[in-house]
């Protein structure tokens, strides 16, 4: 089933969590004078419009990014990719994860981007066609294909829309297959946090094989009647230093009205 599009859901609350972490993780990396690889399992379409009449009809962006926005550092690494884009695309514009890379890695830095939905996959090469590889492909088989990566130093982000229910029970052992592949790698998983809870027996699952893995969470009340997502979580695999911390902060911002 290939029904899931990011742009009704683009800059909401989840969407602010998973990329300020993101971005942090990335500038971290970048900062150290090594070559790194970006892999991304399930990329969308890297550039979305928050007027667009997809974002407009949830609000979902209103109480995320355009809420909190003001609320980060204009430094901070997250708001410098979106200042970024937005200086080229317009103030009503936001990055998917693929755009933050972009806009935060150096040239030496190696992307590699997995999207299979046809319209994102074709949107995605649109606008970064020229800057990385990008194969309509299962994430979750490319990652397996090319882990690991060259370099070996690098950031995956896992972010499926967990659509198909058994990516639940999928995840744990291909996160254990991944970490196995690449023991260096920073790996990143997203997952939302619904009020039926089906994350927590993956998230079990994967602290039973990857003890060492980190949980980062943030609770927030749904946004309108009906609404079943009540928080969003990122289990990271070799989480650089300091970022509890960093998260930590995220978290606190959210909070601010």
């Amino acid at each position: 089933m290939l029904s899931y599009q990011h742009g009704y859901h683009a800059g909401n609350l989840a969407d602010v969590h998973k990329h300020a972490l993101l971005a942090w993780v990335l500038d971290y990396m970048a900062a150290k004078d090594k070559p790194l690889s970006y892999l991304e399992t399930h990329a969308g379409r890297g550039l979305y419009r928050l007027d667009a009449n997809e974002a407009r009809k949830t609000g979902e962006a209103a109480a995320g990014i355009l809420r909190l926005g003001q609320a980060f550092a204009p430094d901070h690494p997250y708001i410098r990719a979106i200042d970024g884009l937005r200086a080229g695309h317009g103030m009503m514009t936001y990055p998917g994860s693929p755009m933050i890379a972009a806009h935060l890695l150096r040239q030496s830095d190696r992307m590699t981007l997995a999207e299979l939905h046809p319209q994102e996959h074709a949107a995605l090469v649109a606008v970064l066609g020229q800057r990385a590889r990008i194969e309509k492909r299962c994430g979750f088989e490319l990652a397996q294909a090319i882990c690991p990566p060259q370099p070996r130093r690098g950031v995956m982000m896992i972010d499926p829309s967990y659509e198909q229910k058994g990516d639940y029970a999928r995840l744990p052992k291909f996160v254990a297959a991944i970490h196995r592949k690449w023991n260096v790698g920073v790996i990143l998983l997203w997952y939302p946090i619904l009020e039926a809870g089906p994350h927590g027996a993956m998230c079990d699952q994967i602290r039973a094989l990857q003890p060492e893995a980190q949980v980062f969470e943030a609770r927030f009340e749904p946004i309108r009647e009906g609404h079943r997502m009540i928080g969003t979580g990122l289990m990271v695999l070799n989480a650089p230093w300091g970022m509890a911390e960093e998260a930590a902060r995220i978290t606190t911002l959210m909070g601010a009205q």
